[in-house]
């Protein structure tokens, strides 16, 4: 599947790795948490990049000692209207100081796009043929948001409305 990241599709770099099938040598990896948790040495002594696929109903705290050696946590959207996956995203950002990529992966809509990069989401997983346009004309509908967003790159509305900058 694309990724639609900054804006254009782009191919996924990751190879999603099943549980009981070996790792490509040099290839970048997404494995499951399971897999992770019970194979953690090995898969960070790797000299690749290494992703995680975190459900929606686990805390990020799981992946707090790992943090430094994941290059992406890909993180589910189950249905649309389930919101788990964007207190996830906000969660590693701000608690754990995440750097890394963020996907968004499964049921997720094109009216979602601008909340899930305030949110810290830098990549989304598209069905094949999606119109990467139409994802752009969605995160541009609504300029202004209620909650400081995690990059920072616009002010709030409460703070716009009383004249305040960010500091």
């Amino acid at each position: 599947m694309p990724l639609l990241e900054a804006g254009a599709l782009r191919p996924d770099p990751f190879v999603a790795v099943a549980d009981d099938a070996s790792l490509p040598a040099p290839a970048p990896v997404l494995v499951s948490l399971a897999r992770l948790l019970r194979e953690a040495a090995p898969l960070r002594a790797r000299n690749a990049a290494l992703g995680v696929v975190l459900p929606n109903d686990v805390d990020p705290a799981v992946l707090a000692p790992l943090l430094d050696r994941l290059a992406l946590v890909a993180l589910c959207f189950p249905k649309h209207r389930d919101g788990r996956a964007f207190t996830q995203a906000r969660s590693l950002r701000e608690r754990h100081g995440f750097a890394g990529g963020i996907r968004a992966t499964g049921h997720v809509l094109p009216d979602q796009y601008a909340f899930l990069l305030r949110c810290g989401v830098t990549a989304i997983e598209l069905p094949e043929g999606a119109d990467a346009a139409a994802w752009d004309r969605a995160r541009q509908a609504i300029p202004l948001a209620y909650q400081p967003a995690v990059a920072g790159d616009a002010a709030p509305l409460g703070l716009l409305r009383r004249h305040v900058a960010l500091a």
